[in-house]
């Protein structure tokens, strides 16, 4: 299932865990923007079952990996916040676009701010013509600024592409 809505050009995909995904499809959401993803099986993630708000499809597995893979395959791009050296499922997430050969970028919020995060995502997108972009990084128990980290730069990054 995918949240469509003619706003904007790009479809932010993500697997609804806490953190940097919910942040990117809360501010998909906010801007009216077309989101989506896949999920594991049962809407897991560390909190509890995803709120139903977050229109993703549930896998057949309850594997993260499972859904880390599927939501780089089904996606031109991925943007990878991280605060420091990835670590868990974002490590994971480069790994598999490396090996899947799939464009990404990884912006270290430790030491990026978020107008710079803003402008190498916008040039990113732009300069691959990514229409779906997948966004990944580490849930709030590993990284409580992720979660604002991500509704941030994912909003700017929709409006400053939403009007070319």
């Amino acid at each position: 299932m995918v949240n469509d809505s003619a706003k904007s050009r790009v479809t932010i995909v993500s697997g609804g865990q806490t953190g940097v995904d919910r942040g990117a499809l809360d501010a998909a959401l906010s801007a009216g923007a077309p989101c989506g993803g896949s999920c594991p099986a049962g809407r897991k993630a560390e909190d509890g079952p995803i709120p139903a708000r977050y229109p993703l499809i549930e896998m057949p597995s309850p594997d993260y990996l499972a859904r880390t893979r599927k939501n780089v395959e089904d996606s031109d791009g991925t943007l990878i916040i991280t605060f420091g050296v990835p670590s868990g499922g974002t490590k994971r997430t480069a790994e598999f676009c490396q090996r899947l050969n799939t464009p990404h970028l990884i912006v270290d919020a430790a030491a990026t701010t978020v107008d710079d995060g803003v402008r190498k995502a916008v040039e990113f997108v732009k300069g691959r013509a990514v229409r779906r972009l997948n966004v990944a990084g580490p849930r709030a128990s590993n990284e409580p600024r992720g979660y604002e980290y991500a509704f941030q730069l994912v909003s700017r990054l929709l409006a400053r592409i939403s009007g070319d």
